[in-house]
């Protein structure tokens, strides 16, 4: 049986350490923790090149290209999904290049190209892709197109350039345009009603029309 001495020693800790509690949680407002200060944004100016036309921006330093198109060139047609790179909704071309924009500073693209969905085509002169897209019924709730579609104009130059993928079999042959290609290569952008069998056979239309 334990000693009486410890049973009142562990009673008065235990008054005491809730009268701790409670004198904290009483305590004034302004003694608990306060949110650091946010410093003053450091602001410069980025240039390049938008669907063909020269911009100059007057960007925060921390801006992605994903904002600096929706919120300060107005081209929401570009798509801002899990904003953390992992459904490719917010794809556009870089130089050539496929990337997430949300995932990318507007900064490091100083006086680079960059095509967003906008620059592909026009509504009275569409890209290949995009009217691939409207006759395959690619683009299903249309949310994720944009992404899908530029990173489908890529994946063909990628493919038509010889550039390997993980599902290639042979690194030294001509890469061949096949399912298995497309589909590993598109697999960083979800289609969330799943027309990924539509995307495929829009790809190879456009794949086969352009020899």
């Amino acid at each position: 049986m334990s000693d009486p001495g410890e049973l009142n020693v562990n009673r008065r800790e235990v008054m005491a350490g809730a009268e701790a509690c409670a004198a904290v949680a009483a305590a004034p407002l302004s003694v608990k923790a306060q949110p650091a200060p946010v410093g003053t944004p450091v602001m410069t100016q980025v240039s390049f090149t938008v669907n063909g036309q020269g911009r100059t921006l007057e960007l925060d330093t921390r801006t992605t290209l994903l904002d600096a198109l929706r919120e300060h060139l107005r081209l929401t047609g570009t798509k801002k999904g899990c904003d953390h790179g992992q459904c490719g909704a917010c794809t556009v071309i870089v130089d050539g290049r496929r990337i997430n924009s949300c995932l990318t500073l507007a900064v490091m693209h100083q006086g680079g190209e960059v095509t967003s969905i906008e620059g592909l085509g026009t509504r009275e002169n569409l890209h290949p892709m995009q009217a691939a897209f409207i006759k395959h019924d690619s683009y299903q709730c249309g949310y994720c197109t944009s992404g899908q579609i530029c990173s489908g104009v890529a994946v063909l130059e990628e493919i038509k350039a010889g550039i390997p993928s993980h599902v290639t079999a042979d690194l030294i042959a001509t890469v061949q345009l096949s399912e298995a290609e497309i589909r590993e290569r598109m697999s960083g952008n979800i289609c969330r009603c799943g027309a990924y069998s539509n995307i495929v056979e829009a790809m190879t239309e456009v794949a086969e029309s352009q020899g």
